[in-house]
Protein backbone atom coordinates (compact mmCIF):
# COMPACT_ATOMS: atom_id res chain seq x y z
CA UNK A 1 0.00 0.00 0.00
CA UNK A 2 1.15 3.51 -0.75
CA UNK A 3 0.71 6.55 1.41
CA UNK A 4 1.98 10.08 -0.11
CA UNK A 5 0.92 13.66 0.92
CA UNK A 6 1.70 16.67 -1.16
CA UNK A 7 3.02 19.49 -0.25
CA UNK A 8 2.68 23.19 -1.76
CA UNK A 9 6.40 23.96 -3.29
CA UNK A 10 8.34 26.46 -1.18
CA UNK A 11 6.93 29.58 -1.67
CA UNK A 12 10.45 31.10 -1.93
CA UNK A 13 11.87 29.32 -4.94
CA UNK A 14 10.96 31.97 -7.59
CA UNK A 15 12.78 34.26 -5.52
CA UNK A 16 16.10 32.36 -5.26
CA UNK A 17 15.74 31.61 -8.82
CA UNK A 18 15.67 35.38 -9.58
CA UNK A 19 18.54 35.89 -7.26
CA UNK A 20 20.36 33.60 -8.79
CA UNK A 21 20.43 34.62 -12.50
CA UNK A 22 21.42 38.40 -11.09
CA UNK A 23 24.13 36.57 -9.29
CA UNK A 24 25.10 35.43 -12.60
CA UNK A 25 25.26 38.54 -14.07
CA UNK A 26 27.31 40.13 -10.94
CA UNK A 27 30.12 37.51 -11.24
CA UNK A 28 30.40 37.38 -14.77
CA UNK A 29 31.28 41.46 -14.85
CA UNK A 30 33.66 40.90 -11.66
CA UNK A 31 35.58 37.75 -13.35
CA UNK A 32 36.42 40.13 -16.44
CA UNK A 33 37.31 43.38 -13.90
CA UNK A 34 39.29 40.68 -11.47
CA UNK A 35 40.87 38.65 -14.43
CA UNK A 36 42.30 42.13 -16.24
CA UNK A 37 43.24 43.90 -12.96
CA UNK A 38 45.39 41.18 -11.77
CA UNK A 39 47.48 40.68 -15.09
CA UNK A 40 47.09 44.86 -15.25
CA UNK A 41 48.79 44.84 -11.77
CA UNK A 42 50.87 41.22 -11.90
CA UNK A 43 48.81 39.79 -8.72
CA UNK A 44 48.99 36.18 -8.71
CA UNK A 45 46.20 36.46 -6.08
CA UNK A 46 43.87 38.39 -8.03
CA UNK A 47 44.21 36.42 -10.94
CA UNK A 48 43.49 32.98 -9.08
CA UNK A 49 40.23 34.85 -7.33
CA UNK A 50 39.35 35.92 -10.78
CA UNK A 51 39.31 32.01 -11.94
CA UNK A 52 38.05 31.44 -8.58
CA UNK A 53 35.08 33.04 -9.64
CA UNK A 54 34.87 31.87 -12.92
CA UNK A 55 34.23 28.93 -11.54
CA UNK A 56 31.05 30.22 -10.31
CA UNK A 57 29.22 30.80 -13.36
CA UNK A 58 28.51 27.41 -14.44
CA UNK A 59 28.32 26.62 -10.63
CA UNK A 60 25.44 29.42 -10.95
CA UNK A 61 24.06 27.99 -13.82
CA UNK A 62 23.51 24.62 -13.09
CA UNK A 63 22.25 25.65 -9.53
CA UNK A 64 19.44 27.69 -11.41
CA UNK A 65 18.79 24.97 -13.82
CA UNK A 66 18.37 22.54 -11.10
CA UNK A 67 16.10 24.92 -9.17
CA UNK A 68 13.73 25.17 -12.08
CA UNK A 69 13.68 21.57 -12.89
CA UNK A 70 13.15 20.55 -9.49
CA UNK A 71 9.75 22.64 -9.79
CA UNK A 72 8.41 20.37 -12.72
CA UNK A 73 5.98 17.52 -12.06
CA UNK A 74 6.82 13.66 -12.03
CA UNK A 75 5.54 12.31 -15.79
CA UNK A 76 5.51 8.93 -16.99
CA UNK A 77 9.32 8.76 -17.70
CA UNK A 78 10.39 10.65 -14.32
CA UNK A 79 8.17 9.31 -11.78
CA UNK A 80 10.20 10.86 -8.97
CA UNK A 81 10.00 14.11 -10.55
CA UNK A 82 13.47 16.02 -10.79
CA UNK A 83 14.28 16.55 -7.75
CA UNK A 84 17.71 14.65 -7.98
CA UNK A 85 18.26 17.64 -10.13
CA UNK A 86 19.37 19.95 -7.75
CA UNK A 87 21.80 16.84 -5.90
CA UNK A 88 23.38 16.42 -9.76
CA UNK A 89 24.19 20.43 -9.66
CA UNK A 90 25.49 19.81 -5.78
CA UNK A 91 28.06 16.61 -6.71
CA UNK A 92 29.14 18.64 -10.44
CA UNK A 93 29.83 22.39 -8.42
CA UNK A 94 31.59 20.01 -5.95
CA UNK A 95 33.68 18.24 -8.55
CA UNK A 96 34.58 21.65 -9.99
CA UNK A 97 35.45 23.38 -6.71
CA UNK A 98 38.09 20.60 -6.29
CA UNK A 99 39.78 21.08 -9.90
CA UNK A 100 39.36 24.91 -9.73
CA UNK A 101 41.49 24.24 -6.01
CA UNK A 102 43.62 21.87 -7.78
CA UNK A 103 44.71 24.60 -10.30
CA UNK A 104 44.91 27.77 -7.59
CA UNK A 105 47.36 25.75 -5.24
CA UNK A 106 49.49 24.80 -8.35
CA UNK A 107 49.39 28.25 -9.63
CA UNK A 108 50.44 29.97 -6.12
CA UNK A 109 53.20 27.61 -6.12
CA UNK A 110 54.45 28.72 -9.38
CA UNK A 111 54.45 32.16 -8.36
CA UNK A 112 56.50 31.23 -5.05
CA UNK A 113 59.38 29.67 -7.94
CA UNK A 114 59.03 32.76 -10.05
CA UNK A 115 58.19 35.66 -7.77
CA UNK A 116 56.99 39.28 -9.04
CA UNK A 117 56.27 42.83 -8.09
CA UNK A 118 52.51 43.29 -7.30
CA UNK A 119 50.75 45.86 -7.60
CA UNK A 120 49.04 46.48 -4.20
CA UNK A 121 46.57 49.62 -5.01
CA UNK A 122 45.02 46.69 -7.25
CA UNK A 123 44.56 44.22 -4.87
CA UNK A 124 42.80 46.93 -2.95
CA UNK A 125 40.60 48.22 -5.25
CA UNK A 126 39.49 44.88 -6.59
CA UNK A 127 39.33 42.94 -3.39
CA UNK A 128 36.90 45.48 -2.03
CA UNK A 129 34.94 45.14 -4.77
CA UNK A 130 35.22 41.07 -4.71
CA UNK A 131 34.05 41.32 -1.07
CA UNK A 132 31.28 43.81 -2.26
CA UNK A 133 29.53 42.00 -4.75
CA UNK A 134 30.33 38.50 -3.45
CA UNK A 135 28.85 39.36 0.02
CA UNK A 136 25.89 40.64 -1.48
CA UNK A 137 25.36 37.36 -3.32
CA UNK A 138 26.19 35.16 -0.35
CA UNK A 139 22.97 37.10 1.73
CA UNK A 140 20.85 37.11 -1.47
CA UNK A 141 21.05 32.90 -0.80
CA UNK A 142 20.95 32.30 2.85
CA UNK A 143 17.76 31.96 3.17
CA UNK A 144 18.08 28.60 0.22
CA UNK A 145 21.32 27.53 2.81
CA UNK A 146 18.94 23.75 3.61
CA UNK A 147 18.81 23.24 -0.02
CA UNK A 148 22.20 20.95 -1.03
CA UNK A 149 22.21 22.52 -4.58
CA UNK A 150 21.71 25.93 -3.32
CA UNK A 151 24.34 25.40 -0.49
CA UNK A 152 26.94 24.57 -2.84
CA UNK A 153 26.53 27.96 -4.39
CA UNK A 154 26.18 29.49 -1.06
CA UNK A 155 29.97 27.77 -0.02
CA UNK A 156 30.93 29.17 -3.66
CA UNK A 157 30.61 32.74 -2.88
CA UNK A 158 31.09 32.44 0.49
CA UNK A 159 34.81 31.36 0.03
CA UNK A 160 34.80 34.00 -2.29
CA UNK A 161 33.79 36.70 0.07
CA UNK A 162 36.60 35.12 2.22
CA UNK A 163 39.01 35.20 -0.31
CA UNK A 164 38.36 38.61 -1.45
CA UNK A 165 38.80 39.94 2.13
CA UNK A 166 42.58 37.84 2.04
CA UNK A 167 43.33 40.03 -1.15
CA UNK A 168 42.59 43.31 0.74
CA UNK A 169 44.50 42.36 3.37
CA UNK A 170 47.63 40.92 1.40
CA UNK A 171 46.87 44.04 -0.88
CA UNK A 172 47.38 46.36 2.65
CA UNK A 173 50.25 43.96 3.77
CA UNK A 174 51.87 44.23 0.85
CA UNK A 175 51.86 48.09 0.38
CA UNK A 176 52.88 48.25 4.19
CA UNK A 177 55.66 45.68 4.00
CA UNK A 178 56.45 45.31 0.13
CA UNK A 179 56.83 42.02 0.64
CA UNK A 180 55.79 40.38 -2.10
CA UNK A 181 55.75 36.84 -1.39
CA UNK A 182 52.42 37.70 0.53
CA UNK A 183 50.23 37.90 -2.93
CA UNK A 184 51.48 33.80 -3.63
CA UNK A 185 50.56 32.65 0.10
CA UNK A 186 47.21 34.36 0.05
CA UNK A 187 46.79 32.68 -3.03
CA UNK A 188 47.45 29.15 -1.24
CA UNK A 189 44.71 30.05 1.05
CA UNK A 190 42.33 30.55 -1.12
CA UNK A 191 43.30 27.47 -2.86
CA UNK A 192 43.17 25.64 0.59
CA UNK A 193 40.10 27.01 1.68
CA UNK A 194 38.21 25.98 -1.57
CA UNK A 195 39.18 22.75 -1.54
CA UNK A 196 38.45 22.30 2.33
CA UNK A 197 34.77 23.56 1.45
CA UNK A 198 34.18 21.50 -1.44
CA UNK A 199 34.83 18.05 0.78
CA UNK A 200 31.28 18.42 2.84
CA UNK A 201 29.35 19.18 -0.49
CA UNK A 202 30.93 16.31 -2.37
CA UNK A 203 30.39 13.54 0.67
CA UNK A 204 26.79 14.53 1.26
CA UNK A 205 26.00 14.56 -2.57
CA UNK A 206 27.51 11.79 -3.45
CA UNK A 207 25.66 9.99 -0.25
CA UNK A 208 22.03 10.66 -1.55
CA UNK A 209 23.03 9.70 -5.07
CA UNK A 210 23.97 6.51 -3.53
CA UNK A 211 20.82 6.24 -2.38
CA UNK A 212 22.52 6.58 1.27
CA UNK A 213 20.03 6.66 4.41
CA UNK A 214 19.78 10.43 5.35
CA UNK A 215 21.82 12.02 8.16
CA UNK A 216 20.56 11.70 11.30
CA UNK A 217 18.07 8.87 10.95
CA UNK A 218 18.49 5.26 12.12
CA UNK A 219 16.43 2.35 10.56
CA UNK A 220 16.01 0.89 13.76
CA UNK A 221 14.62 3.71 15.25
CA UNK A 222 12.05 3.73 12.16
CA UNK A 223 11.38 0.75 12.99
CA UNK A 224 10.13 1.10 16.39
CA UNK A 225 8.68 3.93 15.68
CA UNK A 226 6.29 1.82 13.34
CA UNK A 227 6.17 -1.16 15.70
CA UNK A 228 4.04 1.51 18.04
CA UNK A 229 1.60 1.66 15.77
CA UNK A 230 -1.57 -0.68 17.23
CA UNK A 231 -1.45 -3.09 15.93
CA UNK A 232 1.74 -3.66 14.04
CA UNK A 233 3.64 -7.16 14.62
CA UNK A 234 6.38 -6.65 12.89
CA UNK A 235 8.25 -4.32 10.25
CA UNK A 236 11.02 -5.39 7.98
CA UNK A 237 13.21 -5.00 4.63
CA UNK A 238 13.46 -0.88 5.54
CA UNK A 239 15.09 1.15 2.70
CA UNK A 240 14.70 4.79 3.46
CA UNK A 241 16.57 7.33 1.02
CA UNK A 242 16.38 10.83 0.06
CA UNK A 243 15.02 12.00 -3.62
CA UNK A 244 16.32 15.54 -3.23
CA UNK A 245 16.55 18.38 -0.51
CA UNK A 246 13.82 16.95 2.75
CA UNK A 247 12.20 14.63 0.49
CA UNK A 248 12.81 11.44 2.28
CA UNK A 249 11.33 8.00 1.13
CA UNK A 250 10.79 4.93 2.84
CA UNK A 251 9.72 1.95 1.70
CA UNK A 252 8.81 -1.52 4.13
CA UNK A 253 7.44 -4.40 5.00
CA UNK A 254 4.74 -4.56 7.71
CA UNK A 255 3.12 -7.81 9.47
CA UNK A 256 -0.53 -6.95 10.89
CA UNK A 257 -2.95 -9.41 12.02
CA UNK A 258 -5.90 -10.61 9.56
CA UNK A 259 -8.13 -6.82 9.15
CA UNK A 260 -10.47 -5.13 7.13
CA UNK A 261 -9.96 -3.56 4.36
CA UNK A 262 -11.14 -0.42 5.82
CA UNK A 263 -9.05 -0.53 8.95
CA UNK A 264 -5.76 -1.87 7.38
CA UNK A 265 -6.28 1.87 5.00
CA UNK A 266 -6.56 3.63 8.56
CA UNK A 267 -3.37 1.83 9.82
CA UNK A 268 -1.50 2.82 6.62
CA UNK A 269 -2.39 6.39 7.25
CA UNK A 270 -1.56 6.22 11.20
CA UNK A 271 1.96 4.93 9.85
CA UNK A 272 2.80 7.66 7.46
CA UNK A 273 1.55 10.29 9.66
CA UNK A 274 4.25 8.80 12.64
CA UNK A 275 7.18 8.63 10.49
CA UNK A 276 6.27 12.05 8.60
CA UNK A 277 5.83 13.44 12.60
CA UNK A 278 9.22 12.10 13.93
CA UNK A 279 10.83 11.59 10.66
CA UNK A 280 10.27 13.92 8.24
CA UNK A 281 9.25 11.26 5.36
CA UNK A 282 6.23 11.85 3.48
CA UNK A 283 6.66 9.88 0.74
CA UNK A 284 5.66 6.13 2.01
CA UNK A 285 5.45 2.53 0.13
CA UNK A 286 4.35 0.12 2.69
CA UNK A 287 3.18 -3.68 1.93
CA UNK A 288 1.07 -5.35 4.82
CA UNK A 289 1.43 -9.07 4.95
CA UNK A 290 0.10 -11.23 7.28
CA UNK A 291 1.75 -12.18 11.19
CA UNK A 292 4.38 -13.69 10.91
CA UNK A 293 6.97 -14.83 8.28
CA UNK A 294 7.50 -18.46 7.22
CA UNK A 295 10.72 -20.21 8.50
CA UNK A 296 12.51 -19.45 5.32
CA UNK A 297 12.12 -15.91 4.75
CA UNK A 298 15.53 -15.19 3.76
CA UNK A 299 17.06 -12.09 4.05
CA UNK A 300 16.25 -9.03 4.89
CA UNK A 301 17.67 -5.36 5.42
CA UNK A 302 17.61 -4.90 8.32
CA UNK A 303 16.86 -7.81 10.03
CA UNK A 304 13.08 -8.30 11.19
CA UNK A 305 11.41 -6.42 14.54
CA UNK A 306 8.54 -7.62 16.25
CA UNK A 307 6.77 -6.48 18.71
CA UNK A 308 8.98 -8.38 21.27
CA UNK A 309 12.03 -5.90 20.90
CA UNK A 310 9.84 -2.57 21.37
Amino acid sequence: MHFHQEHAADASTKHLSRRLKWATAATLGLVVVKIAGGVAGHSIALVTDGVHNLSDLPSLVISWVAVRLAERPPTSEKTFGYHRAGILAAFTNALLLVVVAAYLLWEAYQRFSHPAAVYAPALLGLGAAGLLVNGGITLALVRGRHDLNLRSVLVHNASDALSSLGILGGGLAIQLTKAHWIDPAVGIAIGAMVLWSSIDILRDSSHILLEGLPKAMRLEDIARAILAVEPVQEVHDIHVWTLGTGHHVLSCHVCIPDMHIEESEKLLERIAQRVEGEFQIRHTTIQFERSRLPAPAGLYMPAPLDSTER
